[in-house]
């Protein structure tokens, strides 16, 4: 009914004071435009990350079975499950490949990721990672007792925390801490806990700081002018 409609339009005059007295005008008889599609196929890109191989040492073991894999070294050993998005290779070369099994934008963020998660359980079980920290404050001090992290940072009493099985803390000049192990996360984890006490404020720059921190100062109020 609508294209009988459109179709019984005909070119006919109009009058009009701003066109001009006599003015043509046609209404095209397809009530609808043709509107095309294209089917493409839109393929993620490879993670410049994931597609890197992985070394592995002599004296580290590798046991790889399904999507379960377990690196054992001279330091220790940590074990990780691989999603189903991505899987681990060992190639004739002694190297690891991480790869997709997937065309999704999980399976590409997971790439990257496992692979960089592989890649530090290998160093970690064979040369380990450390994290510094710094004490910074007038009387702000930490030490070693047992198996506790003690510091005094201007509380009303001193903050005691354990220290997990696997990492070693050492206390230099009693304001430089050194957490050392073969389980890198686990390392962040610790040393942000211990920052979380007292995190460097941005005056006089007092707290606990990561050794390679920046801490972006802030210029005190200035005295009233005269």
């Amino acid at each position: 009914m609508a294209s009988s409609l459109v179709s019984s339009f005909q070119p006919s005059n109009v009058r009009s004071a701003f066109l001009g007295d006599r003015n043509v005008f046609k209404v095209s008889a397809s009530p609808f435009a043709q509107v095309g599609f294209s089917s493409k196929t839109i393929e993620c890109k490879e993670s410049r990350i994931g597609k890197q191989p992985i070394a592995v040492p002599s004296n580290v073991t590798i046991a790889l079975e399904g999507q379960d894999l377990k690196v054992k070294g001279p330091l220790g050993e940590l074990a990780l499950t691989y999603p189903r998005e991505v899987e681990l290779t060992k190639e004739d070369s002694g190297f690891l490949r991480v790869k997709k099994t997937v065309e999704t934008r999980r399976a590409n963020q997971m790439h990257g990721l496992f692979r960089t998660l592989t890649d530090n359980m290998v160093v970690g079980v064979s040369k380990g990672f450390e994290k510094k920290l710094i004490l910074v404050g007038v009387g702000y001090r930490a030490t070693v007792e047992g198996k506790e992290l003690v510091l005094n940072l201007g509380f009303s009493h001193p903050v005691k925390m354990q220290i997990p099985e696997s990492l070693k803390v050492k206390v230099e000049e009693n304001t430089r801490i050194t957490v050392s192990g073969y389980d890198k996360s686990e390392i962040g984890q610790f040393a942000a806990t211990v920052r979380k006490w007292r995190p460097p404020e941005p005056y006089k720059g007092k707290g606990v700081k990561y050794s390679d921190e920046i801490v972006r100062r802030k210029e005190g109020k200035a005295g009233k002018k005269k």
